[in-house]
C-alpha cells in the first residue's frame, strides 16, 4: 500500500492556475501509475488525467485536454497537476490516486486502491 496527501487547492478566479501536489510513502512509487481524479457537489467522481510509472505517457479527460497538465518526479516521490485557464465548471474536490503497473493507463476509479484525502479546488466567475 502508499499514502497520498494531496496539496494546493484553493480558491481561484475563472482563467486562473493552480499546481496541486500528490506526495507518497509507504512502497516504491515507480511501481505506481498515478491519476487524478475530482468530484464536484452532487455529481459522481470522474476521470481527469493519469500518468505512467516514468512519466513516458499520459492521457486526460477530453474536459481538460489542453489546460491541464500531469507529471510526476519520482525523486521526490510526488505526482503534480498543472491547472491553467480554469473554468468555474472545475470546481470539485480533487483527488490522486495509485495502482501497481507499467503501461496500460487506467481511467476508472474502481481500477484504483490507493486513494488520497482529496484538496478543494474552486474556481469563481
Amino acid at each position: 500500500q502508499v499514502t497520498l496527501v494531496e496539496s494546493g487547492g484553493r480558491l481561484v478566479q475563472s482563467g486562473g492556475s493552480l499546481r496541486l501536489s500528490c506526495a507518497a510513502s509507504g512502497r516504491t512509487f515507480n511501481d505506481y501509475m498515478m491519476g487524478w481524479f475530482r468530484q464536484a457537489p452532487g455529481k459522481e467522481r470522474e476521470f481527469v488525467a493519469v500518468i505512467s510509472w516514468n512519466g513516458g505517457s499520459t492521457d486526460y479527460a477530453d474536459s481538460v485536454k489542453g489546460r491541464f497538465t500531469i507529471s510526476r518526479d519520482n525523486a521526490k516521490n510526488t505526482v503534480y497537476l498543472q491547472m491553467n485557464g480554469l473554468k468555474p465548471e472545475d470546481t470539485a474536490v480533487y483527488y490522486c490516486a495509485a495502482r501497481m503497473g507499467r503501461w496500460t493507463l487506467y481511467k476508472r476509479g474502481t481500477d484504483y486502491n490507493n486513494w488520497g484525502q482529496g484538496t478543494q479546488v474552486t474556481v469563481s466567475s
